[in-house]
């Protein structure tokens, strides 16, 4: 049996079954945008460079091919003042599999507009030697916060400390603004700590150093004798001595406002050593703040 017409259903030219094929070919909003005369390439610029600081490196080149609007965009400097690179094991080779100039040549158009930097790496030497080799690039860069993380040891720790120690040192060279460095779990060592000093004492706020086997007491104090903006230092218990401490408390030092240690053992069996009471009290009581 024919069922009978709706009140707003046309008699002829179309009926039901037809309305609702022309529905489903064609999506409300793509004839509303089609209406409209808006494309995809005709985005203003605020919202292409939102959605490209959220696309991966390789991402955003394909990206950058689709139209000359977003071509510009993806060359617009603010892209490029914050960025992190994750290299975990697939990205590794996800790098590897892209042409071998592309990031090469990123960095060297880009580099003078990078400002905030890190590097989230995985345990693999592998992803751990991308990030130096990234990081030997940045000659032409003025960072003000770098960050080295290892979501799983050893990672950096695998390198050999005189390849790691000549990609950091470039940055550090080159920088002379750094106020924020976090690289915990990494071979930095004392003659890298003084050419950190060396260009960026007047800007350094931040260092947080956490699990540096290479790093002695000395090497600290030497930061804490030149960084007098240093405002926040986490470091590993093992780097501690009696003169550091009292170092920390003198007002000829850092002001610190945030002084983290981890008390952790770097060796199964570790023994820690002794701070004497009146080393941690003079620490404590000028700063209580801390």
């Amino acid at each position: 049996m024919k069922r009978g017409l709706q009140e707003n259903e046309p008699e002829d030219g179309g009926g039901p079954s037809g309305e609702c094929k022309r529905t489903l070919c064609e999506p409300t909003q793509e004839r509303d945008v089609e209406a409209e005369g808006i494309s995809w390439e005709d985005l203003p610029q605020e919202i292409l460079l939102h959605i490209f600081q959220y696309l991966p490196l390789l991402d955003r080149a394909y990206a950058s091919q689709v139209c000359r609007g977003w071509n510009l965009a993806f060359h617009m400097p603010e892209l490029w003042r914050c960025f992190e690179f994750e290299l975990n094991q697939p990205a590794s080779s996800y790098l590897k599999a892209t042409h071998p100039d592309l990031i090469k040549q990123i960095i060297k158009k880009h580099s003078n507009h990078l400002q905030y930097v890190s590097f989230k790496v995985d345990s693999s030497r592998e992803s751990a030697e991308a990030a130096c080799d990234i990081l030997s690039q940045l000659v032409n860069c003025s960072l003000k916060t770098l960050g080295l993380i290892s979501t799983a040891r050893p990672s950096f720790m695998e390198l050999p400390r005189s390849h790691f120690i000549s990609a950091l040192t470039v940055v550090f060279i080159n920088s002379k603004s750094l106020s924020s460095l976090k690289i915990d779990d990494t071979p930095v060592d004392d003659p890298s700590l003084k050419v950190l000093v060396a260009n960026n004492s007047d800007t350094l706020k931040l260092l947080k150093m956490s699990s540096c086997p290479h790093v002695s007491p000395a090497g600290i104090l030497c930061v804490a004798d030149q960084c007098h903006g240093l405002r926040e230092l986490a470091l590993n218990y093992h780097l501690l001595s009696d003169e550091l401490l009292i170092a920390l408390s003198s007002e000829k030092h850092v002001h610190l406002e945030h002084l983290r240690i981890d008390v952790v053992s770097e060796n199964p069996g570790q023994q820690f050593h002794t701070i004497k009471k009146s080393s941690w009290d003079a620490m404590v009581h000028p700063l209580s703040q801390v």
